[in-house]
């Protein structure tokens, strides 16, 4: 069963923009689209950790802050000749709320 935990309303997260989230032993980034898709990663480039919710958001993308790698916000992976990835998690807006899957999110901390 899903647990699902709603971190407050899709307007708290700008366009093309990202929110910070404190999730046991790491934090996550929220980023939403300009087309309000929204989409939930381990707030840290897979490249020296930098943090991708200061990164510029592009279509589904958003490029790391400090070394400019690229990565999906769908799949979490980098792009291009980058190698590595970020875990995703499961998130979605309803009636305007953004709601966080947080039994997945315990669960890969406790691994």
């Amino acid at each position: 069963m899903t647990n699902w935990i709603d971190i407050g309303p899709l307007e708290a997260v700008r366009k093309r923009g990202a929110r910070i989230i404190k999730a046991p032993g790491r934090d996550l980034a929220v980023f939403r689209t300009i087309d309000d898709d929204v989409f939930a990663l381990v707030n840290a480039c897979p490249y020296r950790d930098g943090p991708l919710s200061e990164g510029i958001v592009h279509g589904r993308m958003v490029t790391d802050p400090l070394y400019n790698w690229v990565i999906s916000l769908e799949t979490g992976l980098a792009q291009g000749a980058d190698e590595g990835s970020v875990e995703t998690f499961p998130v979605k807006v309803e009636n305007g709320r953004i709601l966080l899957d947080l039994e997945t999110v315990a669960q890969r901390s406790a691994a």
